[in-house]
């Protein structure tokens, strides 16, 4: 019989009959928002970027802090994917789409490496702070150690102990690094975006965040069935520790911000930040059917909207500087 979990006698390559159309529509989704950091020209961002005055030292600070902690992030949660996650999960259709989620996670590392070329950043710099900048690495050690359990190759996820770690890893994976984490960057980019500044770095991340949507909502659906196909596992205790572990990626995602944002910009500040945070996490607990805790408002219903662009533009209407394939075309 097909389940999520602990499922050896399944055949991994026999993906029908299909039991999990949630993975399967998520899969879909993947495939429908495929696009490439190469099709989103930069020159108006190198411009304003290279101008003296173009920017204010609080928009390149917050720029950089992003780029910073997305750039490594992708790769960490890349790694999971691969060498844990897709190890364990025994149903197809499941790994159908961590398959997909993973190239998704090498386009996204493209991205940074693109904006880093594009805008003559140092790759070194930018890939190292993750250990230069303390926010940014109490975060990525904090994901690190609540996900390390899975790497190592002798785990199993056979027993109720080993199930509840295998979810305790997940929730950390998929509900704090990718529900989390990457959400006040999310709104800080794309405040710019908004303001019509630094145009082709802010359309990137807005790829990026429709598609960390779909990874969020495959994420979450993965943890529900596991808990549905092994109900043993969702204790009182256990749900305190899960709750318990969010809240404390919430306060490091805060201090990340104010580190980020110093000073209120775009109509963005600290307390802004701290609200929207909180009211992102009482989404990522309702949706694996956990308590609410903060009960606040949301300080951008335009981020709502920005999930559900479309990718289509028309031609003509996009100044394309330079193209890296074999046709290469150059004009203003």
């Amino acid at each position: 019989m097909k389940q999520i979990l602990n499922a050896s006698e399944i055949d991994p390559n026999k993906i029908l009959p299909i039991k999990y159309e949630w993975a399967r529509t998520h899969y879909k989704a993947g495939v429908a928002n495929n696009w490439v950091p190469e099709e989103i020209p930069m020159q108006q961002d190198i411009e304003l970027w290279k101008k003296k005055g173009g920017l204010s030292d609080e928009e390149r600070r917050m720029i950089l802090w992003n780029l910073g902690f997305f750039s490594t992030a992708e790769s960490l949660t890349a790694n999971n994917i691969v060498l844990s996650i897709y190890r364990h999960i025994t149903n197809p259709e499941s790994r159908q789409y961590l398959l997909r989620q993973a190239y998704e996670e090498a386009v996204h590392t493209e991205m940074f490496l693109y904006c880093c070329d594009s805008l003559g950043l140092d790759p070194d710099e930018i890939y190292n702070m993750y250990n230069t900048v303390p926010s940014i690495k109490a975060k990525d050690d904090f994901v690190v150690e609540l996900t390390k359990t899975m790497l190592n190759p002798n785990f199993s996820t056979v027993g109720k102990e080993n199930i509840q770690t295998f979810v305790y890893d997940l929730v950390g994976y998929y509900i704090i690094m990718e529900g989390i984490f990457f959400y006040a960057g999310f709104a800080m980019m794309l405040s710019l975006l908004r303001s019509n500044r630094m145009v082709g770095v802010g359309e990137q991340f807005q790829y990026v965040l429709r598609d960390e949507t779909v990874h969020l909502a495959f994420g979450a659906d993965l943890i529900n069935q596991i808990v549905e196909e092994n109900p043993e596992i969702w204790t009182e205790d256990f749900k305190k520790s899960i709750t318990a572990s969010i809240l404390k990626g919430v306060d490091l995602e805060i201090a990340y911000a104010r580190d980020a944002l110093p000073k209120g910009i775009l109509g963005l500040n600290a307390e802004t930040i701290k609200e929207y945070m909180e009211y992102i996490a009482d989404r990522r607990l309702e949706r694996i059917g956990l308590k609410k805790v903060f009960n606040s408002e949301n300080p951008f219903p335009w981020m709502s909207e920005i999930i559900d662009l479309r990718k289509e533009k028309n031609f003509f209407e996009t100044r394309v500087t330079e193209y890296k394939n074999r046709g290469e075309l150059s004009w203003e």
